[in-house]
């Protein structure tokens, strides 16, 4: 471990001396403390993986110590030297968390081999952490399922810009998903285990907002019987998400503004200003240029809010998503409701690929939604999906014309579609499957959107 610190607490200076010599040996950065005062000094300063501390040393001992590390750094671990050994003392510190009790007088192999044993558990500990942080990482990850282009291309964005602390402003029709692509930053970032608060700006007159977001002190207004928490405060150290911000009252407007150029608030009915550390990202349906041009949302605040501009393609412009969009929510309506997981008839998945979806990723889980519900076989059929998709879906004059038979495109299309169905809309795999490579499939698949 190259970057592994250990301090050494003893106050008899010859033995102190001995041992920072033996573990400096093995390539350890090594410190030394004559007392508890001066090793908590050192501890305030850096932070170590592993401490030796003696349990006999005036003023605090080393049992007190060790009370102390565990308390402000429970990762740290803790071996306790001493020379009066008992077995109650020995309990004692094992019982307040050390990792082993050596008695003097010690081979050196031996405290050189218990060293080992704690610095490898450190170890991992630390690569446990490191697995845990990046499986919460992927598993928020995979809660956005898209095997489009246009989505990858945005998540990559995301994922780049996730660890810096800019503003994000975040666009696309309702029901796209801007609040999860607002977790995905949240989640990607130094700030992921912080609060994410999120707060619909359209949905609370002006009072409210400002209450909501700011919070007051007890009097500030009628009915105010005690200090409120507003949600900037609530956030700190993380993540405030302003879902349809251009809806936000133009005077909410101006305090956010200066929200983001001060990195400071004022609580409702207070003078005295409160400081904070948080990322704001914030989102819109409507189109934020055109808001600035209306009048809707303050262009200064816009160029604040803008540093970084998502914008969330709709359902219609990316199709290719709707197979494996449909797939896990099938998955995930179907465990809810405790029912055997059924598959989509090839017919289902051609009407639900021919449908625009106003209502974009949320209209497409009420259906499956409604037909989970409705479905009592392993198969959801046409039959199970709402009858406005068929209105949009049925045959053109065209198709009629043609005395009911397909096109060899459509056919294609179909053909291409069923794949990713079976393949739980896996390009590769499923470009395998045909016998095309992932290109041709892609070009493919863009050409049925045009």
């Amino acid at each position: 471990m190259s970057e592994t610190r250990i301090l050494v607490v003893d106050d008899e200076e010859i033995a102190r001396q001995n041992l920072v010599h033996v573990l400096k040996r093995e390539g350890w950065h090594v410190d030394a403390a004559a007392d508890g005062e001066q090793a908590t000094a050192c501890l305030g300063k850096q932070t170590y993986q592993l401490v030796l501390t003696d349990i006999r040393m005036p003023g605090m001992d080393g049992l007190a110590l060790l009370r102390q590390i565990k308390a402000q750094a429970a990762d740290t671990e803790v071996i306790v030297i001493t020379a009066h050994a008992s077995a109650g003392s020995a309990v004692e510190a094992m019982r307040a968390g050390a990792f082993f009790y050596v008695e003097k007088p010690f081979r050196i192999a031996e405290v050189r081999k218990i060293v080992h044993e704690a610095l490898e558990k450190v170890r991992l500990k630390s690569e446990v952490l490191a697995l845990k942080q990046e499986l919460a990482k992927t598993t928020m990850s995979r809660r956005i399922i898209a095997s489009s282009e246009a989505m990858q291309r945005l998540l990559d964005t995301a994922r780049r810009v996730a660890p810096t602390d800019c503003t994000v402003l975040i666009h696309g029709e309702t029901g796209t998903g801007k609040e999860l692509i607002a977790r995905y930053l949240h989640d990607c970032s130094d700030r992921s285990a912080s609060p994410f608060v999120a707060i619909n700006c359209g949905v609370l007159s002006e009072e409210l907002l400002a209450n909501e977001l700011f919070g007051h002190e007890r009097g500030a207004f009628t009915g105010a019987a005690g200090v409120k928490t507003g949600l900037l405060e609530a956030a700190e150290g993380g993540t405030l998400f302003l879902d349809e911000v251009t809806e936000m009252p133009p005077a909410i407007q101006v305090k956010l503004l200066r929200v983001l150029q001060e990195r400071e608030f004022f609580r409702l009915g207070s003078t005295q200003a409160i400081k904070i550390n948080l990322r704001i990202l914030a989102a819109t349906n409507r189109n934020p240029e055109e808001s600035v041009a209306a009048g809707i949302l303050r262009s200064d605040l816009y160029f604040r809010l803008n540093v970084v501009a998502l914008s969330i393609p709709p359902l219609r412009d990316r199709k290719e998503d709707i197979p494996v969009l449909a797939s896990h929510l099938i998955a995930t309506h179907a465990q809810r409701m405790g029912k055997a997981l059924p598959s989509l008839s090839p017919q289902a998945l051609s009407v639900l690929m021919a449908y625009d979806y106003p209502g974009n990723i949320r209209e497409l889980e009420n259906i499956i939604e409604r037909a989970i519900a409705l479905c009592s076989t392993q198969l959801i059929e046409q039959d199970l999906l709402p009858a406005n998709l068929f209105e949009q879906a049925s045959p053109s004059p065209i198709d009629s014309a043609s005395g009911g038979f397909q096109t060899l495109e459509q056919l294609e299309k179909e053909h291409i579609q069923k794949a990713l169905l079976h393949c739980n809309g896996n390009k590769f795999q499923a470009a395998k499957m045909l016998g095309i490579d992932r290109v041709s499939l892609w070009r493919k698949l863009k050409s049925f959107d045009e």
